[in-house]
């Protein structure tokens, strides 16, 4: 009882320090009409054409799943909140998952308690050792997924999976606040194990011009490598969403060579971004296929032939490409059923080939994909 008590406590000092001086800010005295129109131009910016889903039950996450990695069973979760105010990455329609307007703090509470409800959840929460959140957009922006809700999923992990080892937060780069890192790492690392602090950013493609140029990621190199500073500093681990070929005109062995790009440069970071006397900064990367969404250029470039996802024999020799590195690896292998028909970059027959990449995500074992690639 005591316990639940002192987190009590942690969440009513979260919201003095960190909401309550956030609701008087400048940014939150804008007319919420103008984050919707922000939303909206990201997403005319980036050419997107698929409406928002207003109409999802707001009481309850957008998805949840289990998967294996070599951290243990992660929970992975999904909020339905406001969507990204970004919104205009090139191949992106994850906003369509979402609501353009914004969720009420406590319809996400109950979405939260709706996770730990959930029977599987339940039967599961002993062996959960990775826990994941996102809201398709940044958990850490404020004026889309509400800081109370945030403090109120740290005290419900600390409550219900004892055995955590990793709370992962998904957020762009823009909105990490040391201070309120700090202060969650705290809150995090009062649960009944000991629990780290990962932040995870979508870094997408090694190249300048495509992250930025093509893909309309906003994120240049010089402001990731101060972000991985800070992330160093504090000793979170990091981990970094590469998309393998996400934009048209790429051929196969160029999607191929940007993850390899990519490989080099983080393994270099984690080492240089840190001091002479302190151990690298654990950097991992989730290598994404990329899939043609609906509503989205890639659907456009898909149908009139300049586009075709990867196939997933490239897959494993781009992530073959990190053995021997200082990074762990992690192969995303769902299309999230966003991809449009004939769009996914699983093809009929690759069911051997997902099951030793599934492996591969569990085990972190290279020969896996020595076997796949020869």
């Amino acid at each position: 009882m005591r316990r639940h008590e002192a987190l009590l406590t942690v969440i009513n000092l979260y919201i003095i320090v960190f909401t309550v001086p956030f609701f008087y800010s400048p940014l939150t005295m804008r007319d919420s009409a103008s984050i919707v129109r922000q939303i909206s131009l990201g997403c005319s910016e980036g050419g997107k054409t698929f409406e928002f889903d207003e109409q999802h039950d707001r009481t309850k996450p957008i998805r949840t799943w289990f998967q294996e990695s070599t951290d243990g069973l992660v929970l992975f979760i999904v909020f339905y909140s406001q969507a990204c105010r970004w919104s205009r990455c090139l191949g992106c329609n994850l906003p369509s998952t979402c609501s353009q307007f914004p969720v009420n703090y406590r319809d996400i509470l109950k979405q939260i308690d709706a996770v730990i409800a959930d029977p599987e959840v339940q039967e599961k929460r002993w062996n959960v050792r990775k826990l994941i959140v996102s809201n398709n957009g940044s958990i850490l922006d404020q004026t889309t997924f509400s800081s109370t809700a945030l403090i109120y999923l740290v005290l419900q992990a600390n409550l219900h999976f004892p055995n955590l080892s990793v709370f992962s937060i998904e957020t762009r780069v823009e909105y990490v606040e040391v201070e309120e890192l700090e202060f969650l790492a705290r809150a995090i690392g009062e649960g009944d194990s000991p629990t780290e602090l990962e932040l995870a950013v979508g870094f997408e493609a090694f190249d300048d011009r495509i992250r930025n140029d093509v893909m309309k990621k906003g994120l240049s190199k010089r402001v990731f490598e101060t972000f991985v500073e800070k992330v160093a500093r504090y000793r979170f681990r990091l981990k970094c969403y590469l998309m393998q070929k996400p934009v048209p005109g790429m051929t196969d062995e160029e999607g191929v060579r940007d993850i390899h790009d990519a490989i080099d440069y983080l393994s270099t970071l984690s080492k240089t971004c840190t001091a002479a006397d302190e151990p690298p900064v654990r950097i991992g990367i989730h290598v994404n296929p990329t899939y043609a969404a609906k509503g989205t250029l890639l659907e456009k470039a898909l149908r009139n032939g300049t586009y075709a996802p990867p196939n997933l024999h490239d897959v494993a020799r781009a992530v073959l490409y990190a053995e021997g590195s200082p990074l762990s690896v992690f192969i995303g292998l769902s299309d999230e059923d966003l991809a449009i028909p004939n769009g996914s970059f699983i093809r009929a027959g690759d069911e051997e080939i997902l099951k030793e990449l599934e492996a591969f995500n569990r085990t972190q074992n290279y020969n896996l994909l020595r076997a796949i690639t020869t």
